[in-house]
């Protein structure tokens, strides 16, 4: 081969290529009793290499009732008997941060979990899948991927004091949006590299699933290596690599940013934003929850009172950064200043634990996604920042600079126009078999599904899932969907969770095909392991108007809107054999 990008070297395949390949890790959390499940499903009795798994449990730690205490036990009892030996009880810590454990340069790593990415600061490929991929892999031990093409960002310069690594991420998605690395690679190059921190580049990589990207990745340096406390030279991509884009940022322009409700990519500076009321922060979860995060916080809140009426909740990112901080005195300085300090656990990021917002309330969190209704309330907005962002702002209620001279910046990017989040009860969007979404940009898996129920119906649960499609999006939905429909969107489509409860009930509601714009990766997986078909045509899309007949021509690669023909390229025949048995538990099952 040629000269090649960091990704074609993990899979020793061009970029395009269809290969299978058997990760290193697989990482689990709360969903592993679901994927233990669809394990079952697929005739699995024992997991092809317990070595190769590690569970933690994190999204509902601890859990808050019966049914969610027994799901835990379940899974606890499933690791026993299958030999897991990398298991991380409730409370230990959130699953992306106890990877860093585990990590090591050169891996290839998958867990049922969108922001799995975050390995990718330990010069791992590390990727997002959906639950029955993860079942999938405990029977055989490997799966498919497409080798994703590549971006290269070349990092110059240095962050100033009180500007962080989330600044530079949010910049980042800022600038090329949501989708703006759909299905890519990204490769972080350059002197800058160098001044950034493992802690900084994991919350870099963690942010890349909100870029669409398949993975982030850093280069196995000094600094990688100092941390892991060995010499490695990893791997890395050839000089002459060929890439679908190139980007170069100084870091010395960056400035405190934040992402404004709805979207990740509706970012502004802080200057732009400051003086927005907020009643609520957190500091925390898989992106800003290690101790450098804390320690920042914890020197600004320092002797201080957080502002009456404010709601402050600070989550370690594990046991050991909790305990790091208590020694330090930070987990003081954050309860003289009138803060909660909850247990390490995913719960508020996505609405399913303490810290859930009020409504009509704004909340300043450190987290990773500001959807509509994330943290389990449609009625509350969420503005994402970084640790000094959130805790300056948590002393006076309004969003403030944390610097001690703020500029009056300008994001340099334009903020994408807003998509269609609600639709009012009542209103049918079904026009005969087809539903049409097509005005709707970046729909995303918490308008599909809401993250609030994730763990209280599994993904195993057809027939439950059902009544709850697109509820808090359109409430005719699942009402009124049937065997045959056709669905039409808009632009990255699917964005969102790893969580594959909305393929799981489109399938199961007999849904045709789903035509869209563009995709957001794992959702993209998690239809093809549905047996679900999802068709990007952008022109198709574009051509489609209210009355229209859709016919889709699956073999022949044909979509027909009205009297107008599009082509789309037919999937690959390996890819096809999934779809044709109705999905990958079938599949498994035959093969």
């Amino acid at each position: 081969m040629n000269a090649m990008t960091f990704a074609e070297k993990i899979f020793k395949a061009p970029c395009g290529a269809i290969v299978f390949a058997r990760p290193d890790l697989v990482l689990t959390h709360d969903n592993t009793s679901s994927i233990f499940n669809t394990f079952r499903k697929m005739d699995g009795e024992n997991v092809a290499d317990p070595g190769q798994l590690m569970v933690v449990l994190d999204h509902n730690a601890p859990p808050a009732d019966a049914k969610l205490a027994t799901q835990y036990q379940d899974i606890r009892d499933i690791v026993t008997r299958q030999g897991i030996s990398r298991f991380y009880d409730s409370g230990k810590g959130i699953c992306h941060q106890l990877m860093s454990e585990h990590a090591r340069p050169g891996m290839l790593i998958v867990g049922s979990d969108s922001h799995t990415s975050t390995a990718g600061a330990f010069n791992a490929l590390a990727a997002g899948i959906d639950r029955t991929e993860a079942a999938g892999i405990w029977k055989r031990g490997e799966t498919w991927f497409m080798v994703p093409s590549s971006m290269k960002i070349i990092l110059n310069g240095k962050l100033k004091e009180y500007v962080s690594a989330k600044d530079l991420a949010l910049w980042i998605i800022g600038m090329i949006g949501s989708d703006g690395a759909n299905y890519m690679s990204i490769e972080f190059h350059g002197p800058g590299v160098n001044n950034l921190t493992i802690s900084d580049r994991m919350t870099i990589a963690n942010l890349a699933s909100e870029m669409g990207a398949k993975n982030a990745v850093f280069p196995c340096d000094r600094v990688l290596n100092d941390f892991l406390g060995v010499k490695s030279t990893g791997v890395w991509a050839d000089n002459g690599a060929e890439y679908a884009r190139e980007i170069t940022i100084n870091m010395d322009d960056i400035f405190p940013v934040v992402a404004a409700p709805h979207n990740v990519d509706n970012v502004k500076s802080v200057h732009d934003a400051a003086g927005t009321i907020v009643h609520e922060g957190l500091i925390g979860t898989c992106t800003n929850g290690r101790i450098e995060d804390l320690r920042i916080a914890g020197k600004i809140l320092k002797g201080k009172k957080i502002k009456d009426g404010f709601q402050l909740n600070v989550i370690p990112a594990s046991r050991r950064i909790y305990l790091e901080a208590i020694k330090e005195g930070i987990i003081s300085d954050f309860l003289e200043a009138g803060a909660n300090v909850l247990t390490p656990s995913c719960g508020p990021c996505l609405g399913t634990g303490q810290g859930i917002p009020a409504s009509g309330h704004t909340v300043i969190s450190t987290a990773n996604r500001n959807f509509l209704g994330r943290m389990g309330n449609k009625d509350a907005q969420i503005y994402l920042a970084s640790p000094a962002t959130v805790a300056v702002s948590a002393l006076s209620g309004v969003i403030t600079d944390p610097r001690k001279k703020p500029g009056n910046e300008k994001f340099p990017y334009s903020a994408p126009q807003s998509s269609t989040f609600m639709i009012r009860e009542g209103e049918n969007r079904k026009n005969g078999n087809v539903w049409n979404y097509s005005d709707v940009d970046n729909f995303n898996t918490d308008q599909m599904f809401a993250g609030k129920h994730t763990y209280n119906i599994l993904s195993s649960d057809p027939a439950s899932i059902l009544p709850l499609l697109f509820a808090d999006f359109d409430p005719a939905f699942s009402k009124n969907v049937s065997q045959g429909d056709i669905i039409v969107a808009g632009d990255n489509f699917g964005c969102g969770s790893s969580r594959e409860h909305p393929s799981v009930g489109l399938a199961y509601a007999g849904v045709k095909a789903i035509l869209v714009k563009s995709v957001n990766r794992i959702f993209y997986r998690s239809a093809i392991n549905q047996g679900l078909v999802l068709i990007v045509q952008k022109s198709a899309v574009e051509a489609f108007r209210v009355g229209d007949k859709v016919d889709i021509s699956f073999r022949s690669g044909e979509i027909t809107i009205g009297t107008v023909k599009f082509r789309f390229e037919p999937l690959p025949a390996r890819l096809m054999e999934i779809i044709d048995k109705k999905g990958l538990v079938n599949y498994m099952k035959s093969v």
